[in-house]
């Protein structure tokens, strides 16, 4: 799962990136994109391996990537180009909001209005251009094409119009039909999006209250909001855990800014993790929300999901109760599901499978 940074110049947007990353990205000027990999802290992950002494444990994984800010961006010209091309293959986008030194509330609407409007403009290119095209194909088309594109054209009328009003996509009622006609159109404000506020040291104090305050005032769908300071994250990721923690105590801060952006990310993305346990090994995967079993198979590997059978499923819980999978089997805990069992947030799964027969 891919995550981009976006940010107005100056708003510490690859000051996050590095502490997010542990990265040492040049944050005054660096051409060209920079992509990190940051592994999701789960307590879970860390219990199992407590329990099974695995060889080795294989946390979940999240990529975030920072991209160079284009010259003209908050022009209100839209989003065009190569870094259009970049943000389309994201499946979240996080606006990095400069809060520090002082910065007003009106400033930070100001700043999250703006970009919310280059992100619609873009879109609304999307739409004019394809409904120009639909146009053209309605001219000579077969009568089953041209309900086709009537359809598609009605639903890029409603699209264009919402759009036109302010309103993002990720906003706009649409059906799960219409959703899936769009989909490969990458649209922008689709797209889930994080609002972290990077705010000065001086703040940390005011961090929750802040947090607070700015979830309810830009409370929309599939919208999430961090509060924390690039600055001091970026510093603290540099010291041991150990050290870090004790200066987070000293700060008064409750929990780290990184971790909570990461479930947050998580959260928007709508993922969930399911374990497995296989040859000396714990790892998490994380998968969409309402996926079936046999498409998580695939994730482990694509024969699973081709010669799936059934799956053994336990809960985190119950396994972590019974302290290891011979107890929890001799418990009847352990239970066979289907194809079609939707993975749940926690599940322990291990898969049956048929193996692709060997070609002589």
């Amino acid at each position: 799962m891919e995550l981009s940074l976006i940010g107005f110049p100056q708003s510490g947007k690859t000051t996050v990136f590095n502490a997010l990353t542990r990265g040492k990205v040049e944050t005054a000027y660096s051409p060209g994109s920079h992509i990190g990999v940051v592994k999701v802290p789960d307590p879970r992950l860390e219990q199992l391996s407590q329990l099974l002494k695995p060889k080795r444990v294989v946390p979940a994984e999240v990529q975030y990537v920072d991209h160079p800010v284009p010259a003209g961006l908050g022009k209100g010209e839209g989003i065009g180009g190569q870094f259009l091309a970049q943000l389309s293959q994201s499946d979240a986008l996080i606006h990095v909001v400069r809060a520090f030194n002082g910065s007003a509330p009106d400033e930070l609407d100001r700043d999250v209005t703006a970009m919310d409007m280059e992100l619609i403009l873009s879109d609304l290119a999307i739409v004019e251009r394809r409904k120009e095209k639909l146009k053209s194909l309605l001219k000579g088309a077969r009568e089953v094409e041209r309900e086709a594109s009537l359809r598609e054209m009605a639903l890029f009328e409603k699209l264009g119009q919402a759009l036109e009003e302010n309103q993002p996509i990720r906003e706009q009622d649409l059906s799960p039909t219409e959703l899936k006609l769009i989909e490969n159109y990458q649209f922008l404000t689709a797209k889930p999006m994080l609002l972290i506020f990077n705010i000065g040291e001086e703040s940390l104090g005011q961090a929750a209250r802040l947090e607070e305050e700015l979830s309810q005032r830009y409370r929309r769908p599939r919208v999430g909001v961090a509060v924390l300071s690039g600055k001091l994250e970026m510093e603290l990721c540099q010291l041991a855990e150990p050290d870090a923690e004790v200066f987070r105590q000293e700060m008064g801060l409750t929990e780290s800014g990184l971790n909570r952006v990461i479930k947050l990310s998580y959260d928007l993305l709508e993922l969930v993790t399911f374990f497995t346990i296989a040859s000396g090994e714990v790892r998490a995967w994380p998968v969409r929300r309402g996926t079936t079993v046999q498409r998580a198979a695939g994730k482990i590997h694509t024969d699973m999901e081709r010669g799936f059978v059934r799956a053994e499923v336990i809960s985190h819980d119950d396994l972590k109760r019974c302290g290891s999978l011979q107890e929890a089997r001799s418990k009847g805990l352990l239970r066979l599901e289907g194809k079609n069992y939707l993975v749940q947030d926690g599940d322990v799964i291990t898969i049956l499978f048929n193996p692709p027969s060997k070609k002589s």
